[in-house]
């Protein structure tokens, strides 16, 4: 007489388990917390007064199409290059992931669950900047909802892309924390984050515009305004996340 043993996958309820797992340890990172969530609106803060009267298109003023774009981008991408790789390093130190892979629970979901818990971290983050800047400042919609949305769905995508780089080259949660904050600090310099990238010289702007912060607050500012996404910074994104991904594919390890 033959045993069946059926191979048994985890569903979708053990998924839901992992997530709020994820989102557990992410709330009780202070630090993890404060830093996408409070700098950006620090900054807004500091910038929002005198942006917010200055009128540029069909009613919208600065605060609505450079430091809200800016804003947004800055808690996507600290949530997504600093945050989220120090807590696959400390997985694969730990060997979380590694004994993940020998169990019927794959390594992937915990990719998944990190996913979705960055996109709801980021989404709270967005949200609360919008409302102090709406209420306070008298921020404005998008003219166009739709396409502003499918913006910062790419824009998280390809922030999640050099995020995931950091991940698969940083060898220990310290290091992730540090090439995080590097990267972070290096492409929001060349994308205008400290002070705009029209104060910088002009080859150096150039080059900010096609990396993701330079790229995303351009395309972002541009859905916000109602006018036509420049192809160009769609394809910037769109090559950080095939970039990002592919070079994750090459050397991320699990162990």
């Amino acid at each position: 007489m033959t045993t069946v043993v059926e191979d048994r996958r985890p569903g979708l309820r053990s998924l839901l388990t992992l997530i709020g797992c994820e989102a557990k340890m992410v709330m009780r990172d202070t630090a993890g917390l404060i830093v996408p969530l409070g700098l950006p609106l620090l900054i807004m803060l500091t910038s929002a007064s005198a942006a917010g009267v200055e009128v540029i298109v069909n009613g919208l003023t600065a605060l609505d199409l450079y430091v809200m774009p800016l804003v947004f981008v800055m808690v996507m991408a600290a949530i997504s290059i600093i945050n989220m790789p120090s807590y696959l390093a400390y997985y694969r130190r730990s060997g979380i992931l590694r004994r993940l892979g020998v169990t019927p629970a794959s390594p992937f979901m915990v990719l998944f669950a990190q996913a979705v818990v960055s996109i709801v971290q980021a989404a709270i983050g967005i949200t609360l900047a919008f409302l102090v800047a709406a209420v306070f400042f008298g921020a404005n919609l998008p003219v166009n909802i739709g396409v502003t949305l499918g913006v910062l769905a790419l824009i998280m995508a390809a922030m999640y892309g050099v995020g995931m780089v950091v991940a698969a080259l940083a060898p220990t949660p310290n290091s992730a924390v540090a090439i995080g904050l590097v990267a972070f600090l290096g492409i929001g310099a060349f994308g205008g984050m400290f002070g705009g990238r029209d104060v910088l010289p002009p080859v150096i702007a150039d080059i900010g515009g096609w990396l993701p912060v330079g790229a995303a607050v351009d395309a972002l500012g541009a859905a916000w305004a109602g006018v036509a996404v420049d192809p160009l910074t769609l394809i910037s994104l769109g090559v950080a996340v095939l970039l990002g991904t592919g070079t994750a594919a090459l050397f991320f390890r699990w162990e």
